[in-house]
Protein backbone atom coordinates (compact mmCIF):
# COMPACT_ATOMS: atom_id res chain seq x y z
CA UNK A 1 0.00 0.00 0.00
CA UNK A 2 1.45 3.38 -1.22
CA UNK A 3 1.07 6.23 1.35
CA UNK A 4 2.12 9.62 0.97
CA UNK A 5 3.14 12.39 3.29
CA UNK A 6 1.58 15.71 1.89
CA UNK A 7 3.06 18.97 3.17
CA UNK A 8 1.06 22.49 2.58
CA UNK A 9 2.66 25.81 3.63
CA UNK A 10 1.09 29.19 4.31
CA UNK A 11 3.92 32.02 4.18
CA UNK A 12 4.19 35.95 4.40
CA UNK A 13 7.36 36.83 2.82
CA UNK A 14 8.04 40.65 3.05
CA UNK A 15 9.38 43.18 0.57
CA UNK A 16 12.16 40.28 -0.99
CA UNK A 17 14.04 38.38 -4.17
CA UNK A 18 13.85 35.09 -2.70
CA UNK A 19 14.61 33.25 -6.58
CA UNK A 20 15.59 35.45 -10.10
CA UNK A 21 15.24 35.03 -13.13
CA UNK A 22 17.88 35.35 -15.84
CA UNK A 23 16.87 39.07 -16.33
CA UNK A 24 17.49 39.58 -12.25
CA UNK A 25 13.60 39.81 -11.84
CA UNK A 26 11.68 37.60 -8.93
CA UNK A 27 10.58 34.92 -10.91
CA UNK A 28 6.54 34.93 -11.56
CA UNK A 29 3.67 33.11 -13.37
CA UNK A 30 0.63 33.84 -14.73
CA UNK A 31 -2.16 31.88 -12.52
CA UNK A 32 -6.40 32.31 -12.29
CA UNK A 33 -5.52 34.77 -14.91
CA UNK A 34 -3.76 37.08 -12.78
CA UNK A 35 0.47 37.65 -12.21
CA UNK A 36 1.89 35.71 -9.12
CA UNK A 37 5.18 35.47 -7.31
CA UNK A 38 6.63 32.38 -8.14
CA UNK A 39 9.48 30.28 -6.26
CA UNK A 40 10.61 27.38 -8.06
CA UNK A 41 10.82 23.95 -6.95
CA UNK A 42 14.55 24.22 -7.43
CA UNK A 43 14.99 26.66 -5.19
CA UNK A 44 13.13 25.67 -2.11
CA UNK A 45 14.78 21.80 -2.87
CA UNK A 46 17.97 23.39 -2.80
CA UNK A 47 17.34 25.79 1.01
CA UNK A 48 15.92 22.48 1.85
CA UNK A 49 19.15 20.47 1.12
CA UNK A 50 21.46 23.21 2.94
CA UNK A 51 19.32 23.75 6.01
CA UNK A 52 20.22 19.60 6.43
CA UNK A 53 23.90 20.49 6.84
CA UNK A 54 22.89 22.73 10.17
CA UNK A 55 21.52 19.47 12.13
CA UNK A 56 22.02 15.80 10.25
CA UNK A 57 25.53 14.03 9.95
CA UNK A 58 27.66 14.60 6.95
CA UNK A 59 27.55 10.59 6.72
CA UNK A 60 23.93 10.81 5.91
CA UNK A 61 24.14 13.83 3.00
CA UNK A 62 25.83 13.80 -0.34
CA UNK A 63 27.07 16.78 -2.59
CA UNK A 64 26.20 17.80 -6.07
CA UNK A 65 29.19 19.16 -7.66
CA UNK A 66 30.92 19.09 -11.25
CA UNK A 67 34.32 18.51 -9.00
CA UNK A 68 33.90 15.23 -8.11
CA UNK A 69 36.83 14.22 -9.84
CA UNK A 70 38.73 16.11 -7.34
CA UNK A 71 36.72 14.91 -4.37
CA UNK A 72 37.61 11.52 -4.71
CA UNK A 73 41.10 11.80 -5.46
CA UNK A 74 41.38 14.12 -2.02
CA UNK A 75 39.97 11.18 -0.76
CA UNK A 76 42.53 8.92 -1.97
CA UNK A 77 45.16 10.81 -1.21
CA UNK A 78 43.85 10.84 2.19
CA UNK A 79 44.58 7.27 2.51
CA UNK A 80 48.57 7.48 1.56
CA UNK A 81 48.96 7.44 -1.90
CA UNK A 82 50.52 10.52 -3.95
CA UNK A 83 48.67 13.36 -5.04
CA UNK A 84 49.38 12.77 -8.86
CA UNK A 85 48.72 9.08 -8.59
CA UNK A 86 45.65 10.09 -6.34
CA UNK A 87 44.80 11.96 -9.45
CA UNK A 88 45.01 9.50 -11.95
CA UNK A 89 43.19 6.68 -10.08
CA UNK A 90 40.10 9.19 -9.34
CA UNK A 91 39.87 9.80 -13.11
CA UNK A 92 39.96 5.89 -13.24
CA UNK A 93 37.74 5.01 -11.14
CA UNK A 94 34.73 7.43 -11.84
CA UNK A 95 35.42 6.76 -15.74
CA UNK A 96 34.14 3.00 -14.60
CA UNK A 97 30.45 4.56 -13.76
CA UNK A 98 30.50 6.37 -17.40
CA UNK A 99 31.46 9.78 -16.45
CA UNK A 100 33.44 11.69 -19.04
CA UNK A 101 35.72 14.94 -17.87
CA UNK A 102 34.95 18.51 -19.26
CA UNK A 103 36.43 19.54 -22.56
CA UNK A 104 38.56 22.58 -20.89
CA UNK A 105 37.94 25.80 -22.27
CA UNK A 106 40.60 28.00 -23.00
CA UNK A 107 42.06 30.76 -19.89
CA UNK A 108 43.83 33.11 -19.40
CA UNK A 109 47.33 31.72 -18.06
CA UNK A 110 47.16 34.17 -15.19
CA UNK A 111 43.83 31.93 -13.69
CA UNK A 112 43.85 29.16 -11.36
CA UNK A 113 43.53 25.93 -12.98
CA UNK A 114 40.02 24.49 -11.16
CA UNK A 115 41.23 20.58 -12.59
CA UNK A 116 39.30 18.04 -14.08
CA UNK A 117 35.63 18.72 -14.17
CA UNK A 118 32.73 16.73 -14.67
CA UNK A 119 30.83 17.49 -18.18
CA UNK A 120 27.47 18.15 -15.69
CA UNK A 121 26.64 18.32 -12.05
CA UNK A 122 27.17 14.70 -10.55
CA UNK A 123 24.71 13.52 -7.23
CA UNK A 124 26.92 11.09 -4.71
CA UNK A 125 26.57 10.40 -1.02
CA UNK A 126 29.63 11.34 0.98
CA UNK A 127 29.67 7.47 1.94
CA UNK A 128 29.29 6.11 -1.65
CA UNK A 129 32.65 8.84 -2.21
CA UNK A 130 34.25 6.90 1.13
CA UNK A 131 33.32 3.41 -0.73
CA UNK A 132 34.55 4.59 -4.22
CA UNK A 133 37.89 5.30 -2.31
CA UNK A 134 38.64 2.52 -1.03
CA UNK A 135 37.82 -0.12 -3.97
CA UNK A 136 40.20 2.49 -5.66
CA UNK A 137 42.94 2.22 -3.38
CA UNK A 138 42.54 -1.95 -3.23
CA UNK A 139 42.03 -2.56 -6.50
CA UNK A 140 43.84 0.13 -8.41
CA UNK A 141 43.76 -0.30 -12.56
CA UNK A 142 42.22 -3.92 -11.29
CA UNK A 143 39.13 -2.38 -10.32
CA UNK A 144 35.78 -3.60 -12.07
CA UNK A 145 33.28 -1.25 -13.29
CA UNK A 146 30.30 -3.33 -11.66
CA UNK A 147 32.22 -2.98 -8.17
CA UNK A 148 32.41 0.51 -8.89
CA UNK A 149 28.66 0.99 -10.02
CA UNK A 150 27.71 -1.01 -6.75
CA UNK A 151 29.33 1.73 -4.74
CA UNK A 152 28.00 4.46 -6.35
CA UNK A 153 24.04 2.98 -6.16
CA UNK A 154 24.34 1.97 -2.40
CA UNK A 155 24.26 3.52 0.51
CA UNK A 156 22.15 6.68 -0.59
CA UNK A 157 22.28 9.60 1.22
CA UNK A 158 18.62 11.34 2.58
CA UNK A 159 19.27 14.17 -0.08
CA UNK A 160 19.66 11.86 -2.57
CA UNK A 161 16.84 9.61 -1.90
CA UNK A 162 14.64 12.25 -1.44
CA UNK A 163 15.56 14.51 -3.95
CA UNK A 164 16.48 11.74 -7.07
CA UNK A 165 20.08 11.31 -9.30
CA UNK A 166 19.88 10.87 -12.93
CA UNK A 167 23.67 10.42 -14.81
CA UNK A 168 23.26 10.94 -18.10
CA UNK A 169 25.57 8.28 -19.57
CA UNK A 170 24.87 6.00 -17.08
CA UNK A 171 21.08 5.36 -16.43
CA UNK A 172 21.10 2.11 -13.49
CA UNK A 173 22.86 4.96 -11.66
CA UNK A 174 19.63 7.12 -11.83
CA UNK A 175 17.45 7.18 -8.59
CA UNK A 176 13.78 7.96 -8.86
CA UNK A 177 12.78 10.94 -6.43
CA UNK A 178 10.83 10.16 -3.55
CA UNK A 179 10.00 13.95 -3.40
CA UNK A 180 7.70 16.31 -5.32
CA UNK A 181 7.93 19.73 -4.61
CA UNK A 182 5.51 22.18 -6.39
CA UNK A 183 6.73 25.54 -7.38
CA UNK A 184 5.67 28.00 -4.42
CA UNK A 185 2.84 30.78 -5.46
CA UNK A 186 0.88 33.36 -4.13
CA UNK A 187 -2.27 33.33 -3.21
CA UNK A 188 -3.23 36.83 -4.49
CA UNK A 189 -2.28 38.70 -7.48
CA UNK A 190 0.91 40.73 -7.14
CA UNK A 191 3.22 43.78 -8.80
CA UNK A 192 6.97 43.42 -8.89
CA UNK A 193 8.74 46.66 -7.70
CA UNK A 194 12.37 48.63 -7.94
CA UNK A 195 14.07 49.62 -4.85
CA UNK A 196 16.12 52.39 -6.40
CA UNK A 197 19.55 52.70 -4.10
CA UNK A 198 22.50 54.89 -4.26
CA UNK A 199 25.80 54.05 -2.17
CA UNK A 200 28.81 56.91 -1.08
CA UNK A 201 32.03 56.67 -1.56
CA UNK A 202 33.64 56.93 1.67
CA UNK A 203 36.56 58.58 1.02
CA UNK A 204 34.88 60.92 -1.45
CA UNK A 205 36.75 64.78 -1.49
CA UNK A 206 34.71 67.38 -0.04
CA UNK A 207 33.42 69.08 -3.12
CA UNK A 208 32.41 65.66 -4.56
CA UNK A 209 28.81 65.05 -3.58
CA UNK A 210 27.26 62.64 -5.39
CA UNK A 211 26.66 58.76 -5.08
CA UNK A 212 29.69 56.43 -6.00
CA UNK A 213 26.97 53.61 -7.16
CA UNK A 214 23.51 53.61 -8.26
CA UNK A 215 20.78 50.78 -9.30
CA UNK A 216 17.64 49.49 -8.74
CA UNK A 217 16.85 45.94 -7.47
CA UNK A 218 13.33 44.33 -8.30
CA UNK A 219 11.23 42.75 -5.69
CA UNK A 220 7.78 41.77 -4.42
CA UNK A 221 5.91 40.74 -1.22
CA UNK A 222 3.13 38.10 -1.04
CA UNK A 223 1.57 35.49 1.00
CA UNK A 224 2.60 32.36 -0.69
CA UNK A 225 1.21 28.73 -0.79
CA UNK A 226 3.73 26.32 -0.46
CA UNK A 227 3.31 22.30 -1.15
CA UNK A 228 5.58 19.26 -1.16
CA UNK A 229 4.74 14.92 -1.03
CA UNK A 230 6.57 12.27 0.31
CA UNK A 231 6.28 8.94 -1.64
CA UNK A 232 7.17 6.97 1.60
CA UNK A 233 7.63 3.64 -0.55
CA UNK A 234 9.69 5.03 -3.13
CA UNK A 235 11.96 6.75 -0.28
CA UNK A 236 11.98 3.41 2.05
CA UNK A 237 13.26 1.67 -1.23
CA UNK A 238 16.06 4.34 -2.05
CA UNK A 239 17.28 3.98 1.22
CA UNK A 240 17.00 -0.15 1.72
CA UNK A 241 15.59 0.62 5.87
CA UNK A 242 12.20 1.44 7.49
CA UNK A 243 14.04 3.34 10.13
CA UNK A 244 15.82 5.49 8.01
CA UNK A 245 12.95 6.25 5.45
CA UNK A 246 10.92 7.75 8.77
CA UNK A 247 14.44 9.60 9.78
CA UNK A 248 14.60 10.93 6.40
CA UNK A 249 10.59 12.12 6.19
CA UNK A 250 10.93 13.94 9.48
CA UNK A 251 14.16 15.53 8.30
CA UNK A 252 12.66 16.71 5.09
CA UNK A 253 9.56 18.00 7.01
CA UNK A 254 11.61 20.06 9.44
CA UNK A 255 13.65 21.41 6.37
CA UNK A 256 11.35 22.23 4.20
CA UNK A 257 9.10 23.86 6.31
CA UNK A 258 12.03 25.96 8.61
CA UNK A 259 14.13 26.83 5.26
CA UNK A 260 14.21 29.82 3.57
CA UNK A 261 15.98 30.20 -0.27
CA UNK A 262 19.14 32.65 0.36
CA UNK A 263 18.26 35.08 -3.03
CA UNK A 264 19.16 38.50 -1.74
CA UNK A 265 18.66 37.93 1.61
CA UNK A 266 21.26 40.48 3.02
CA UNK A 267 19.41 43.08 0.92
CA UNK A 268 15.97 42.41 2.25
CA UNK A 269 16.42 40.26 5.83
CA UNK A 270 13.45 38.47 4.81
CA UNK A 271 13.15 35.50 6.98
CA UNK A 272 10.08 34.38 8.15
CA UNK A 273 8.86 31.12 9.26
CA UNK A 274 5.12 30.17 8.07
CA UNK A 275 1.79 31.00 9.13
CA UNK A 276 0.67 27.97 8.84
CA UNK A 277 1.32 24.25 8.42
CA UNK A 278 -0.60 21.42 7.53
CA UNK A 279 0.58 17.77 6.91
CA UNK A 280 -1.36 15.26 6.06
CA UNK A 281 -0.71 11.36 5.38
CA UNK A 282 -2.87 9.84 2.34
CA UNK A 283 -3.02 6.90 -0.06
CA UNK A 284 -2.79 9.79 -3.09
CA UNK A 285 -1.13 12.96 -3.28
CA UNK A 286 -3.30 16.08 -3.37
CA UNK A 287 -1.83 19.96 -4.07
CA UNK A 288 -4.39 22.05 -3.03
CA UNK A 289 -3.28 25.00 -5.56
CA UNK A 290 -6.41 24.95 -6.71
CA UNK A 291 -7.78 26.81 -3.86
CA UNK A 292 -6.02 29.65 -4.97
CA UNK A 293 -7.08 29.66 -8.57
CA UNK A 294 -9.41 32.71 -7.87
CA UNK A 295 -7.06 34.99 -6.09
CA UNK A 296 -7.18 36.22 -2.41
CA UNK A 297 -8.60 39.75 -2.48
CA UNK A 298 -6.26 42.26 -0.16
CA UNK A 299 -8.79 43.71 2.78
CA UNK A 300 -7.41 45.30 6.09
CA UNK A 301 -6.43 41.97 7.07
CA UNK A 302 -4.50 41.47 4.60
CA UNK A 303 -3.76 37.76 2.61
CA UNK A 304 -3.76 35.41 5.14
CA UNK A 305 -7.00 35.17 6.93
CA UNK A 306 -8.27 34.92 3.48
CA UNK A 307 -5.81 32.62 2.62
CA UNK A 308 -6.37 30.68 5.38
CA UNK A 309 -10.23 30.46 5.27
CA UNK A 310 -10.02 28.89 1.18
CA UNK A 311 -7.25 26.66 2.21
CA UNK A 312 -9.48 25.16 5.22
CA UNK A 313 -12.68 25.02 2.80
CA UNK A 314 -11.15 23.62 -0.46
CA UNK A 315 -9.44 20.86 1.34
CA UNK A 316 -12.87 19.79 2.82
CA UNK A 317 -14.47 20.13 -0.25
CA UNK A 318 -11.66 17.73 -2.21
CA UNK A 319 -12.36 15.63 0.79
CA UNK A 320 -15.80 15.16 0.60
CA UNK A 321 -15.83 15.07 -3.24
CA UNK A 322 -12.88 12.97 -4.36
CA UNK A 323 -10.02 12.15 -1.85
CA UNK A 324 -12.04 11.32 1.50
CA UNK A 325 -10.50 11.90 5.11
CA UNK A 326 -6.55 11.96 4.85
CA UNK A 327 -5.41 8.86 7.84
CA UNK A 328 -4.00 11.67 9.63
CA UNK A 329 -3.65 15.30 9.83
CA UNK A 330 -1.79 17.82 12.00
CA UNK A 331 -2.11 21.65 12.16
CA UNK A 332 0.35 23.75 13.69
CA UNK A 333 -0.34 27.75 13.24
CA UNK A 334 0.35 31.30 14.38
CA UNK A 335 -2.82 33.95 15.39
CA UNK A 336 -6.34 34.04 14.91
CA UNK A 337 -5.91 34.74 11.28
CA UNK A 338 -5.36 30.69 10.87
CA UNK A 339 -8.08 29.64 13.10
CA UNK A 340 -10.42 28.53 10.66
CA UNK A 341 -7.46 25.40 9.50
CA UNK A 342 -8.13 23.65 12.94
CA UNK A 343 -10.67 20.99 11.44
CA UNK A 344 -8.16 20.13 9.51
CA UNK A 345 -6.30 18.20 12.18
CA UNK A 346 -4.89 17.89 15.54
CA UNK A 347 -3.28 21.49 16.11
CA UNK A 348 0.04 20.81 17.83
CA UNK A 349 3.53 22.48 17.76
CA UNK A 350 6.11 22.06 15.06
CA UNK A 351 8.61 19.93 17.28
CA UNK A 352 5.40 17.68 18.43
CA UNK A 353 4.38 17.46 14.54
CA UNK A 354 7.65 15.89 13.10
CA UNK A 355 7.66 13.29 16.43
CA UNK A 356 3.79 12.57 15.77
CA UNK A 357 4.93 12.13 11.95
CA UNK A 358 7.87 9.42 13.04
CA UNK A 359 5.56 7.87 15.87
CA UNK A 360 2.67 7.14 13.22
CA UNK A 361 5.31 5.89 10.30
CA UNK A 362 6.89 4.27 12.32
CA UNK A 363 3.79 2.20 13.96
CA UNK A 364 1.47 1.94 10.97
CA UNK A 365 2.04 -1.75 10.14
CA UNK A 366 0.21 -2.09 13.42
CA UNK A 367 -2.95 -0.53 12.29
Amino acid sequence: MSLFVDVHVLQTVPPSCLNRDDANSPKTCTYGGVLRSRVSSQCWKRATRKDFETYLDRSQLGIRTRQVFTLLAKRIAERGLPDDEATKLAESTLKLLGLKTATKRSRKAEDEDPGVRSEYLVFLSNLQLDKLAGLAVEHGSNLKAAEAKKAADSSHSIDIALFGRMVADSADLNVEAAVQVAHALSTHQISTEFDFYTAVDDDNAEDETGAGMMGTIEFTSSTLYRYATVDLARLETNLGDREAMVHATEAFVRSFVESMPSGKRNSFGNGTLPNAVVVQVRRRPINLSGAFEEPIISGAQGYVQGSAEKLSRYAQEVDDSFAGRPLQSWVTRVGEATAKLDVLGERVLFDALVTKLGQWLRERDER
